[in-house]
């Protein structure tokens, strides 16, 4: 029986190159959206930061062959001033795109894992998580916030057969940066290079990875 994979944020730059590399592997993919509708996967329209709507999404992606997989790539990038320049509503908003949609996703889809014999959860942080950089207090805090998630469910749910593990990613090589950032992308990487780890992640050859933070940079 196929197995399925639900891919949130499928339809970014990153997404998807992840939807193509599940895709290509032989797996049944499910992407909520919101505007855009994905390529190469079945699309359900939701708002990820709304409980209802999430557990809807996910009912459709475990309604034909076992959820084994859940990919969370939803989230987003917000610079600002120092953190006494920063309003605290500014604060709480990255925390509300990075953190609340890994959360209620996770929740919903858990059930549906443990009931497939186990599977595999992979959260998107960020190299700033653990090398932070000024002016974006919000995002690196909220990305360090997701790593925290991970050890979290990894110490809950590993006894029921659940891989828990977050890579960091520095700046991905996609359009929308390249035209926010002009300049020499010889060091940002490739989306394709981070979606073939997330399908590694996602495949019982990582078996023995759970409660990894992996860096996915050039050097």
């Amino acid at each position: 029986m196929t197995e399925s994979v639900l891919v949130t944020g499928g339809t970014g730059g990153l997404g998807t190159a992840v939807v193509a590399a599940f895709a290509d592997a032989g797996w049944r993919v499910v992407v909520p959206y919101r505007t855009r509708e994905p390529v190469g996967a079945i699309g359900v329209r939701a708002d990820l930061t709304d409980p209802a709507q999430v557990a809807a999404a996910v009912e459709v992606a475990a309604s034909d062959g076992p959820l084994k997989a859940v990919v969370h790539l939803a989230g987003g990038f917000a610079m600002g001033g120092r953190v006494h320049e920063t309003p605290v509503e500014e604060f709480e908003a990255q925390f509300h795109t990075n953190l609340r949609p890994t959360y209620l996703v996770s929740a919903a889809a858990i059930p549906h894992l443990i009931a497939a014999g186990g599977g595999s959860i992979v959260c998107v942080s960020s190299k700033a998580a653990v090398h932070p950089f000024a002016g974006a207090a919000g995002y690196v805090t909220s990305k360090a916030a997701v790593l925290a998630l991970v050890g979290a469910m990894n110490a809950e749910y590993g006894g029921d057969g659940i891989r828990v593990n977050a890579i960091l990613p520095g700046v991905i090589d996609t359009p929308a940066n390249r035209e926010s950032m002009p300049g020499n992308h010889d060091t940002w990487v490739p989306p394709t290079n981070i979606a073939k780890t997330i399908l590694f992640l996602a495949t019982n050859a990582s078996t023995p990875i759970t409660n990894a933070q992996i860096p996915v940079d050039n050097p």
